[in-house]
């Protein structure tokens, strides 16, 4: 028998994964491979689909949870709309920024010209540092000029801009006599309240339409993990873990994404424990890694507040006997926190604005209830995560990594009064 050809230390066939790539979160499958969505794509192609015929396409704003499909959907139906256009002899582009990492409007629009300027023959220098703001947008509108009808803007994460003067600078630049090229814009934010952060002139100026994606249910998930089996090896997924894996993120979000993480890294467990299938125990262990992973980049961009917020609600909930709490009790136990990390407690109701943003993102859940007529109504707030989850995401915080660990918390045991529970001990 011959000897296998190339480097010993590394294997010529991947044992898991035959087309890894299906479970990148980057990944825009084929069509036939979305699922549930069938409405979305049409509601969002209604918004941009003018540019095809050669006129001014809508602005429009996707907002939803994680994992929803909002930056799938867009750059799905932008693509679609270029080639339609280009099919009547219109010259359209589209561009994508993820503004996490684009944070600012200089990053934003020198993403913009490089990105213009790599699909085209545009031979002028772009630096990538030291010049101004306004020097990008000049290399944006000549490129415009030069190569294009019109082009669609994908700003994903877009409440992570530091401000949103780009909005108006993209949606007049028609009107400012910048470039005579159709220029649609397609938001994205897990932040339904983010028209209220926008300067009244910038929302006039933008004027767009507001789209809501809700989270795929159960049925909708498996059928979503079922288009991805064949990013593994033949017969190497065990029989119930596509159905455990849409069960697990069903329950705890609806984010089509972290179940597709799910599946990705319960294939990685497989191959470094030498194993030749992925079975339920894989992906039960794989959950709790998301599931980590998943509170992490939703408090990535909070404030150390909400996450002291939701380490408080946490820590009563291990150390108490109840799953639901009072903004009360959660404050009461979150300003003896901030007097650990040493940083100043805000107001009550300030910590009843940053609990409600976490309702809104899903990783509490937050109903009022009435008290009776000696109490009136008030809120009561649970996770819809594991409390230890938790704990271990706010933990990765370099500024409170000081924080008890969950075992410490496990160790107090019940509190008879939750408030009893003295925090600096761990300090």
């Amino acid at each position: 028998m011959a000897e296998q050809a190339g480097d010993p230390l590394f294997q010529s066939h991947d044992p898991i994964f035959d087309r890894k790539e299906l479970l990148h979160v980057g990944h825009v499958p084929d069509e036939d491979r979305i699922v549930g969505r069938d409405d979305e794509i049409q509601s969002v192609a209604a918004e941009v689909g003018a540019i095809t015929r050669g006129d001014p396409p809508n602005n429009v704003m996707i907002y939803g949870k994680t994992g929803t499909g909002k930056s799938l959907i867009s750059r799905h139906v932008a693509t679609r709309a270029q080639t339609a256009a280009r099919d009547n002899e219109i010259d359209c582009g589209v561009l994508y920024v993820d503004c996490s990492e684009a944070n600012t409007e200089t990053r934003a629009t020198r993403q913009l010209a490089l990105s213009l300027k790599d699909q085209t023959g545009y031979q002028e220098n772009i630096p990538l540092r030291g010049v101004g703001t306004m020097e990008y947008y000049q290399h944006i509108w000549g490129i415009l000029e030069d190569f294009f009808d019109a082009i669609i803007v994908i700003l994903d994460e877009i409440d992570k801009l530091d401000n949103s003067n780009i909005l108006m600078q993209l949606s007049r630049a028609r009107e400012a006599q910048k470039t005579d090229a159709y220029i649609g814009v397609i938001g994205i934010s897990n932040k339904v309240k983010y028209r209220e952060t926008l300067d009244e002139r910038i929302d006039s100026s933008f004027g767009h339409r507001e789209l809501f994606f809700h989270p795929y249910d159960a049925s909708q998930l498996r059928e979503i993990m079922r288009n991805r089996e064949d990013a593994f090896q033949p017969e190497v997924l065990e029989d119930g873990t596509i159905e455990l894996c849409a069960a697990l993120a069903a329950k705890k979000h609806g984010d089509a994404r972290k179940a597709i993480e799910i599946l990705k890294e319960a294939g990685e467990l497989a191959r470094r424990t030498g194993s030749e299938t992925v079975s339920e125990s894989h992906i039960q262990q794989a959950q709790e890694v998301a599931e980590i992973n998943r509170i992490e980049e939703l408090t990535s961009g909070a404030t150390v507040h909400a996450k002291l917020a939701l380490y408080a609600l946490a820590s009563r909930i291990i150390t108490g006997d109840r799953e639901t709490h009072k903004t009360r009790e959660i404050y009461e136990r979150y300003v003896g926190i901030c007097n650990m990390v040493t940083t100043d407690p805000i107001t009550e109701n300030g910590l009843y604005r940053q609990l409600k943003e976490q309702a809104f993102l899903g990783v509490i859940e937050s109903e009022k209830t009435g008290g009776g007529r000696s109490q009136g109504s008030y809120l009561l707030h649970r996770l819809v995560t594991d409390p230890k989850h938790i704990i271990k995401a706010v933990r990765r915080d370099d500024s409170l990594e000081e924080l008890p660990t969950y075992d410490q918390l496990t160790e107090t045991g019940p509190a008879t009064n939750n408030r009893d529970v003295d925090l600096s001990s761990f300090s």
